[in-house]
C-alpha cells in the first residue's frame, strides 16, 4: 500500500492551504459538538514513521477542538531489554498486561474523540522487530544471540525461514487482535479513523538528525531511535503487510504524505469531517435506545419493583407459561454456531449431578490439602509471572461467595484482587460492554477473581432487556475474542458455573429470610429471578453452547453440597497451575 503515496508531488502553498484549512476546522468544531450530543464516539489512530510528524498533526487538531470532549493517548516505545528479560516469557506470557490493554484502558466514551499517537500497530511492529525469535536490536543490526558478526557465524537459512514463519504467525495474531477491537468499536457506536503518516527513509533521517542536533529537542530522539533508521527496509515490509492485512471495510486506512505538512493537515481534516458527517447521518436504532435507557435506569437503581404477593396455582402456571414462551423466543434469536472451536463435551444444566457431596471430615482434610497446595503454587506462579484469572458465574445462593473465600484464603492478600460486577455505572455504559473488564485485569504473577463477569451481557442483560437481541447475540464471539486475547497474553483462565438445583435454592432462600444474620443476602430481586428461571436456563445453555471454547471451556461446580464445590474448584485451579508451571 505504501507505494501508492507519491512523495515527490510539489508541496502545497500557504496561500492555497490556509483558507481551506480554516473552513475545515470550523466545520469540524461544529460537528464535534453534534457528536457529543448524539453520543457518537470517534477513535482516531495515527500510525507512521518516527519523525513523520504524527504529534504535530494531532496538535494542530487539538488546538481547535473542544478539549473537554477530546483526549490523546501517546504510546510509549517498547522497553526492549525489559521485554526480553521478562520472567514470564518462558511460560508464554507476553508482558505484565496484554498488548491491547493500554489501548482498551485509554478509550474515551461515546461522544468523545480519542486520539492515539501510535497504537496497536506500533506495538505489534515493535514486538515483531525487537522481541521475537532473534529479531533486530534497537540500533538496526540483526540480533543473533551472540552468533552474528562478532561470533563470525551467520544466521543459517533454516533459522531465517523459521524466523519468517514466526513473523507470519505473529502478524496474523496481531491482525486478529486489531480486527476484533476495531469491529467491536464500530458495532458499539464508534467511528474508527486510521491514518498512516508516511515519509521516505532520507526524509526520516534528516528529521531525526535535526531533532537530535537541537539541544531543546534532543530528549525526543535517543541515539537508539536515531540508529533505528537502519531498520527502515525491514520496518517498511512489516508496515506494508500490516496495512494490507488491516485495511478493513469498517475501518480502512488513510495514507498521508507526511513530507508535505500542509497537505497532510488538509487530508486529515477532510477525512475526519466526512467520517463524523457519515456517523451523524446514520439513523438511530430505537430498540438500542430503549435498551440503553433501561440499562441506565437499572444503573441508577430506578427499576426496583414491589415484591410479588402470594399467587394462586392458576397464576403460577400463567407466569411459568409466559416465562417459557419468552425463553423460547430468546433462544431462537441466539446464534446457531460460533466461529470459534467449541469443545465437544460442553456442559449442560440437564446433565448436572446434584447428588455429589463430600462428608465433613473429608472436606476438612481435602480443603486444607488443596489450600496448602495452592499457596505453594501461587508463590511459584508469582516468581514466574504467570497471570491467573478465575471467573465465577452461577445461580443466586449457589455459593459463589463462599467458594471465592476458600480460594482467597489460600492466597497472599497482596497477590489477588476480587472484582465484583454490580450494575454498570454511567461512564461504563458509555463504553463498550467489555470495557470495564478490559480495564480490570490482574498484573502478571497475580490472581484476578471475578464474582460475576463479562457474561452479564448474555445473561442478565439478555433476560432483563438491558441489551437488544442484536447486541447480546454478537456478544458471544466478542467474549470469545476477549478470552482468546487473555489466553494469548499467557493467562490461565478458568470459568466456573456454580450450579444449584431449584429445590435447594428455594431452601437457601427461606433459610436466609429466617436468619437475621443472613437476611442481607436475600432481596426481592432474587425472588423475581426465580420466576425467570426458564429465561435464565435458556440463556445459560446458549452461553455454554457458544462460549465453551477449546482455549477457555466452562467447568460446572455442583454446589448443592457447597463443600464438594469448594474442593473441586481448588483442585481444578491447582491442576491448571501445576500443568502450566511444569511445562518448562
Amino acid at each position: 500500500m505504501l507505494e501508492s503515496i507519491d512523495l515527490s508531488r510539489p508541496h502545497l502553498s500557504k496561500e492555497e492551504y490556509k483558507p481551506r484549512r480554516d473552513a475545515l476546522m470550523e466545520e469540524l468544531v461544529v460537528l464535534q459538538q453534534e457528536a457529543v450530543k448524539k453520543g457518537v464516539g470517534l477513535v482516531v489512530l495515527f500510525e507512521g514513521w518516527n519523525g513523520a510528524g504524527k504529534g504535530s498533526r494531532i496538535s494542530d487538531l487539538m488546538y481547535n477542538l473542544d478539549a473537554r470532549a477530546t483526549s490523546v493517548y501517546v504510546t510509549e516505545d517498547l522497553d526492549v531489554e525489559a521485554a526480553r528479560a521478562f520472567p514470564g516469557a518462558r511460560e508464554g506470557v507476553t508482558g505484565f498486561f496484554p498488548v491491547m490493554q493500554e489501548f482498551w484502558h485509554a478509550l474515551g466514551p461515546r461522544g468523545a474523540m480519542t486520539f492515539y499517537d501510535r497504537g496497536w500497530y506500533t506495538a505489534a511492529t515493535q514486538h515483531m522487530l525487537y522481541t521475537e525469535f532473534g529479531a533486530l536490536s534497537l540500533d538496526g543490526s540483526r540480533d543473533d544471540g551472540g552468533k552474528g558478526k562478532k561470533g563470525g557465524k551467520k544466521t543459517s537459512a533454516a533459522m531465517e525461514r523459521a524466523r519468517d514463519e514466526r513473523h507470519i504467525d505473529l502478524l496474523h495474531r496481531y491482525l486478529t487482535s486489531a480486527a476484533d477491537f476495531e469491529q467491536q468499536l464500530v458495532d458499539d457506536g464508534y467511528v474508527v479513523v486510521k491514518f498512516f503518516v508516511h515519509v521516505g527513509q532520507d526524509a526520516q533521517r534528516k528529521r531525526l538528525e535535526r531533532l537530535h542536533d537541537d539541544p531543546a529537542t534532543r530528549w525526543r530522539v535517543s541515539k537508539e531511535k536515531l540508529a533505528s533508521v537502519g531498520n527502515y527496509p525491514q520496518a517498511y515490509r512489516l508496515y506494508d503487510n500490516l496495512l494490507e492485512g488491516s485495511n478493513f471495510s469498517y475501518a480502512p486506512w488513510h495514507l498521508v504524505n507526511g513530507e508535505d505538512k500542509r497537505a497532510a493537515n488538509l487530508a486529515i481534516a477532510e477525512t475526519l469531517v466526512a467520517a463524523v458527517k457519515g456517523a451523524l447521518a446514520a439513523q438511530p436504532d430505537p430498540a438500542a435506545a430503549e435498551a440503553a435507557a433501561k440499562a441506565q435506569a437499572n444503573s441508577a437503581g430506578l427499576l426496583d419493583e414491589a415484591p410479588q404477593g402470594e399467587r394462586t396455582p392458576d397464576q403460577e402456571r400463567a407466569v411459568r407459561a409466559a416465562a417459557e414462551r419468552e425463553a423460547a423466543e430468546a433462544s431462537a434469536r441466539a446464534p446457531r454456531s460460533s466461529r470459534f472451536v467449541i469443545v465437544d463435551d460442553g456442559p449442560s444444566l440437564d446433565a448436572v449431578d446434584h447428588a455429589l457431596a463430600l462428608d465433613p471430615d473429608s472436606y476438612k482434610r481435602e480443603l486444607k490439602a488443596e489450600q496448602d497446595r495452592l499457596n505453594r503454587l501461587e508463590m511459584e506462579m508469582y516468581q514466574k509471572r504467570v497471570p491467573l484469572m478465575v471467573m465465577y458465574e452461577g445461580w443466586d445462593a449457589a455459593g459463589k461467595g463462599g467458594n471465592i473465600k476458600r480460594v482467597a484464603q489460600a492466597l497472599d492478600a497482596r497477590a489477588y484482587t476480587v472484582f465484583p460486577s454490580p450494575a454498570p455505572t454511567k461512564p461504563e455504559l458509555l463504553h463498550p460492554h467489555l470495557w470495564r473488564y478490559w480495564t480490570r485485569l490482574p498484573k502478571a504473577g497475580h490472581v484476578g477473581i471475578y464474582d460475576r463477569s463479562w457474561y452479564g451481557r448474555v445473561l442478565v442483560e439478555r433476560v432483563e432487556g438491558f441489551a437488544t437481541p442484536a447486541e447480546w447475540s454478537r456478544a458471544y464471539d466478542e467474549i470469545n475474542e476477549f478470552e482468546r486475547e487473555l489466553v494469548r497474553w499467557g493467562a490461565i483462565l478458568l470459568k466456573f458455573w456454580v450450579d444449584v438445583s431449584p429445590d435447594e435454592q428455594l431452601r437457601r432462600f427461606r433459610d436466609r429470610e429466617q436468619d437475621p444474620a443472613k437476611q442481607w443476602k436475600i432481596t426481592d430481586e432474587d425472588w423475581r429471578n426465580r420466576d425467570k428461571y426458564p429465561q435464565y436456563k435458556a440463556a445459560i445453555e446458549d452461553m455454554f453452547r457458544l462460549t465453551s471454547t477449546t482455549f477457555a471451556p466452562w467447568v460446572v461446580l455442583e454446589s448443592d453440597d457447597k463443600r464438594y464445590a469448594r474442593v473441586k474448584a481448588l483442585k481444578i485451579i491447582n491442576d491448571a497451575l501445576e500443568a502450566r508451571l511444569r511445562e518448562t
